[in-house]
Order: structure tokens, then C-alpha cells, then sequence
């Protein structure tokens, strides 16, 4: 298994969407991800117009219109997703669950490689299908509470007045205070290269 660019957007834009939401940001322009992650804007577009035909994510149109989560994070698992954009799990298909294929070898039940690319699949399937959205940002604002760097979107400037009712709006404030106030003294919106501990 090798992660495609495409597989690798894919789940940095979910996982900026999961931290946005649990900011109090439940809706991202394609823009704002793009400039955040450094990456095309029309090859993020292609990407989400995939993620929501999966039924991963959901869009709204106009001036404050963006993309949002559109099942809870609990039920977003990464080998599922990356299944989706990348194919198979496994290095080779006669070890695919999702995917078999016969390979040339002539005794499949005896053959050697095969049976270290079970180990394989195995070992990458139980990570990739065991991790939800929601440990992965779970994950990731603890490091950066931990390392007291302000989460990305924690300051966003657009208002959501416009997209959300009052009421939804007032609750939504009060989760961004909340967020704020978790990361009182962060040390403005480095960024942190090192990847979240998953162990």
C-alpha cells in the first residue's frame, strides 16, 4: 500500500474539518483549507466532490457556504476513506479483502510471499480500520495544547451569523470560547511539522 497525494489530501482536509469543528467551525471554505494545507484548490475541490459522493462530507453554496463533515467523526475509520481514494490495503491482491485477485503464483496456498503479505495487510488494516476522525483530532489538539501552539481556524474571521441561527450560533460561541480559553497562552499559529503519536 502507498498513500497517493490524492489519499493524502484527503485526510488532512478531514482531519482540518474535524479540528474546525470541534473549534465551533462546523463549515470551511475549500479556500481557507487550501491556503492552510498549501495545496491546489482545484485538485482539493476534485477530492471533496469524491469525499461527498461517499457520503463523507456535505457542501452548501453562497458567500459563507463551504464544506462540513456530514456523518459524526466516530464513524469516519481512515482505512475506509483511504479504501475509497486509493484502493486496496494490501501490497498485493491475492492478500486483498476488499480487492482479490489471483495472482501467477501456481500454489497459492504455499506460496511464501503470500503468506508474509497476509502478515502485512493485516498489520496495516488493524491500524488504518481501528482510527476514527475523531481520535485523529482528538489526537491532534492535545499535541497542540500540549506543545502550546494555537490550533489552526481557532481565530477565523468569517462570520457564521449568516449560515446558522441565533440560537445555533450562540452555542457555537460558546464552544469557541471554550476552545480559546484551552489554549490560553498558545504562542500564536506555528505550526508543528512532527506527526501526531497514534501508539
Amino acid at each position: 500500500m502507498k498513500l497517493s497525494k490524492r489519499g493524502e489530501y484527503a485526510l488532512r482536509a478531514l482531519i482540518d474539518l474535524g479540528i474546525a469543528s470541534e473549534l465551533g467551525w462546523p463549515m470551511l471554505q475549500v479556500s481557507e483549507l487550501a491556503s492552510k494545507e498549501k495545496l491546489p484548490t482545484k485538485f482539493l475541490e476534485q477530492i471533496f466532490t469524491q469525499l461527498k459522493s461517499a457520503g463523507y462530507v456535505a457542501s452548501r453554496r453562497g458567500k459563507f457556504g463551504g464544506y462540513s463533515l456530514s456523518r459524526p467523526m466516530s464513524q469516519i475509520k481512515f482505512g475506509a476513506v483511504i479504501r475509497l481514494i486509493d484502493g486496496p490495503l494490501a501490497p498485493i491482491r491475492c492478500v486483498s479483502q476488499t480487492s482479490y485477485a489471483r495472482c501467477s503464483c501456481p500454489d497459492e496456498n504455499h506460496c511464501g510471499l503470500r503468506m508474509l503479505m497476509f502478515d502485512v495487510r493485516n498489520a496495516i488494516s488493524t491500524i488504518l480500520d481501528r482510527y476514527t476522525l475523531a481520535d485523529i483530532v482528538e489526537i491532534t489538539l492535545r499535541k497542540y495544547r500540549r506543545d502550546k501552539v494555537t490550533p489552526p481556524f481557532l481565530h477565523r474571521s468569517i462570520p457564521l451569523a449568516s449560515m446558522l441561527s441565533q440560537k445555533t450560533e450562540a452555542l457555537r460561541s460558546k464552544r469557541r470560547g471554550a476552545a480559546r480559553n484551552r489554549f490560553s497562552g498558545s504562542s500564536g499559529s506555528q505550526t508543528n511539522n512532527h506527526p501526531p503519536n497514534v501508539r
